[in-house]
């Protein structure tokens, strides 16, 4: 089994997080994105898997490589590296991983995480991943007959469909989706925007008889924004039978209130940690109230009341203390 993983979009909606690392290595809850992808999907195939095949940009540089390739490594797998230097659309994505596209496959988009409990049925020759949603009109939608999906629609204008394809999917002959995505670029064969469209590919594939059956989740996470990579991250903890706190972390008059995530190294005093806190290793905390937030590695939070809040590595949030006399009925907001 190998899973080819596009993830060379430059993540503009994250930003400024993704101007210094790319979306996809961003942690929730203690690991990058695009780990606890590849290792939800290695938990629900039946074949291990052999390959991880990462589509980046090549302005990612060495360092990024590297660690992909070791969250390859972690799974028994190689990590191989390929290169999207324009961004062409999801075809063209997935086909710059051609050497990867042989035997059984599943693509997945590294802006998205599942909470599942199935077993990968790979004797099915096709799966795509739906989730239902209340405004279809923002996403690729499947329609369905008897169990198999009969149409693809794109970002409906007009109800067709609730179940949003969520960018999961599974080919027993990657041979073959090779074979189709290469015809759509050989032809220049667009959807709107000039970019090449997954879509189109599965759609040539149905005509010619293959058959594609939806696969359902639990809970589809989306990662791509601030406030759905914070609700993410909150929901991950969430599905923790515990707290993670690391041995080496140092909590001093500091209470953690539901499940969090608190890295090596870390030094938190006088604080409130949770619900839905992560907090990277080597931070320090002090003085401050930390709920459905994410802290990156070696930052300093003192005297903050954070919600709701993404803040990177290296970073810094101090407020100075108040020497206050408040006379009665006053109201102060910060």
């Amino acid at each position: 089994m190998k899973i080819v993983v596009p993830m060379a979009g430059m993540g503009k909606r994250m930003r400024p997080h993704t101007l210094t690392v790319p979306k996809p290595l961003i942690s929730i809850a203690g690991k990058p994105i695009v780990q606890r992808l590849v290792e939800d999907i290695a938990k629900v195939c039946e074949e291990p898997i052999d390959e991880v095949a990462f589509v980046i940009n090549r302005a990612f540089g060495a360092a990024v490589e590297e660690q992909l390739k070791a969250i390859a490594a972690n799974l028994g797998a190689t990590g191989s590296i390929a290169y999207q230097d324009d961004p062409m659309g999801t075809a063209h994505a997935i086909l710059c991983a051609e050497k990867a596209l042989e035997g059984k496959v599943v693509v997945a988009f590294a802006d998205t995480l599942f909470h599942a409990d199935f077993q990968l049925d790979e004797s099915q020759e096709g799966i795509i991943w739906v989730q239902k949603v209340e405004d279809p009109s923002a996403f690729g939608v499947v329609k369905l007959e008897d169990g198999v999906i009969t149409d693809f629609v794109e970002k409906p204008e007009e109800f067709v469909s609730d179940l949003a394809i969520i960018g999961i999917y599974y080919f027993k002959d990657g041979a073959n989706l090779r074979k189709e995505l290469q015809y759509l670029i050989d032809h220049d064969i667009r959807i709107k925007g000039g970019e090449f469209g997954l879509t189109d590919a599965l759609e040539n594939m149905k005509q010619k008889g293959l058959k594609f059956v939806p696969g359902q989740v639990d809970e589809w996470l989306d990662c791509g924004n601030k406030d759905a990579t914070v609700h993410t991250n909150s929901r991950v903890l969430a599905h923790f039978k515990a707290s993670h706190i690391d041995p080496t972390a140092h909590l001093e008059n500091t209470m953690v209130i539901g499940n969090c995530f608190i890295g090596a190294n870390t030094v938190i005093k006088d604080s409130i940690i949770g619900p839905g806190a992560s907090i990277e290793d080597r931070s320090f905390i002090e003085k401050s109230v930390i709920q459905n937030t994410i802290i990156g590695g070696d930052t300093v939070i003192v005297n903050a009341v954070l919600e709701n809040s993404l803040v990177g590595s290296h970073a810094g949030v101090r407020r100075k203390s108040m020497d206050l006399s408040i006379s009665d009925f006053s109201q102060i907001s910060i």
